[in-house]
């Protein structure tokens, strides 16, 4: 369920409230009772961080790892293995 900002036209106050893509939006504002919500137009509120399909598929050269070290490398890589060692 995403959630959705709101801000009263009568008294300015801005609230949060989570709810289902179905649901009607909210009308009336719980601080002043006017008849006077309207939804927000905003920014989501998370960010896609670590190792995983987002981390190895979407990102590209040098942006990959941005919340990982500063190395720049990819999130779980190995060194390869050396021929001739021991198992």
């Amino acid at each position: 369920m995403p959630i959705y900002e709101y801000q009263c036209k009568a008294c300015g106050h801005r609230l949060e409230k989570l709810q289902k893509l179905s649901a009607a939006p909210l009308t009336d504002c719980p601080a002043c009772e006017a008849p006077a919500l309207g939804r927000l137009v905003s920014a989501a509120g998370f960010r896609l961080a670590g190792g995983g399909w987002y981390e190895t598929d979407f990102k590209s050269g040098s942006k990959k790892n941005l919340a990982g070290d500063s190395s720049g490398g990819g999130g779980d890589s190995k060194a390869p293995a050396k021929e001739g060692a021991a198992a």
